[in-house]
């Protein structure tokens, strides 16, 4: 997305990316912010004046919005330019992921709903895709959840119909989830009929995901499920991070959504891995 300062807003347009148009000074300088991290994180190391460019703002501009960034651990500003945090920084932030592609997360979550049928078992992860679909759960009820995020337990302890089960392990509060040793202990202990994980990124082979101690929780989850589903937003399409997750062919279903490329789509398709694009609401 691009965006234009005129009378002191940003008009945002599309350009390819997901974007909002935010209304007065400090709802589109936020919405630009979230632009530039996304940009950073796809094109890897960024020249200042190629984001002044891109965005239609001045240098001065650019700069007062990677401090913002770099101060919150989202990117690292060098002498002309930016590069993203390592992933371990930058993927992990809670408060960016909590933020960064709802659309597709809610659209994601939306064509998930599908997939839960009430009397069901449903693990879900730690990821906020796996979260936009506990926000849809208690509209398919009864059902018994299993997860080891803290913000899904709040969430849905408590709510009519759900019997929550929460997994104990190591406190995270990066990830806000429980880890560790203990976590995986008590997912074996598990036969659900459904998983739901994400991952910080996927290549035509693998899913992957930058931090040893969530991809032993995510393992776990997927040997404790009847059914395994793989949901990722387009942002984590043909990228890698420094651990494999699992070969994408050991999940029964990869939802994406419609902001994927196609050629992307095809190719994991010709590995005759079953792919479903999310649609946008209309």
């Amino acid at each position: 997305m691009i965006g234009d300062e005129r009378r002191g807003a940003v008009a945002i347009r599309p350009t390819g990316d997901n974007g909002v148009s935010p209304r007065g000074r400090a709802s589109g300088a936020a919405a630009r912010r979230k632009a530039i991290a996304e940009y950073v994180m796809r094109h890897g190391n960024v020249a200042v004046t190629e984001l002044a460019e891109a965005f239609d703002v001045s240098v001065m501009t650019v700069h007062r919005d990677l401090d913002d960034l770099e101060t919150h651990g989202q990117v690292r500003k060098f002498r002309g330019g930016v590069t993203a945090q390592p992933s371990s920084v930058f993927e992990s932030n809670i408060a960016y992921r909590l933020t960064a592609n709802q659309r597709e997360k809610q659209a994601i979550a939306r064509h998930l709903l599908q997939l839960v049928e009430p009397g069901m078992s449903v693990l879900i992860d730690d990821s906020t895709t796996a979260l936009a679909l506990a926000r849809q759960l208690s509209d398919v009820t009864p059902l018994t959840v299993v997860t080891n995020y803290m913000e899904a337990i709040k969430l849905l302890s408590g709510a009519p119909g759900i019997r929550l089960i929460a997994l104990g392990g190591e406190y995270h509060a990066s990830h806000d989830s429980f880890l560790g040793v203990s976590c995986v202990d008590a997912i074996e202990g598990m036969n659900t009929d459904l998983a739901v994980v994400s991952t910080s990124a996927i290549s035509d082979r693998y899913a992957f995901h930058q931090e040893q101690e969530i991809v032993l929780v995510k393992r776990a989850m997927l040997r404790a499920a009847h059914r395994r589903v793989l949901a990722v937003d387009h942002t984590k399409l043909e990228r890698v991070a420094l651990h494999r997750v699992s070969p994408l062919e050991e999940f029964d279903l990869i939802v994406v959504d419609e902001l994927t490329p196609a050629a992307s789509v095809e190719r994991l398709r010709e590995r005759r891995l079953n792919v479903e694009v999310a649609a946008f609401e209309s």
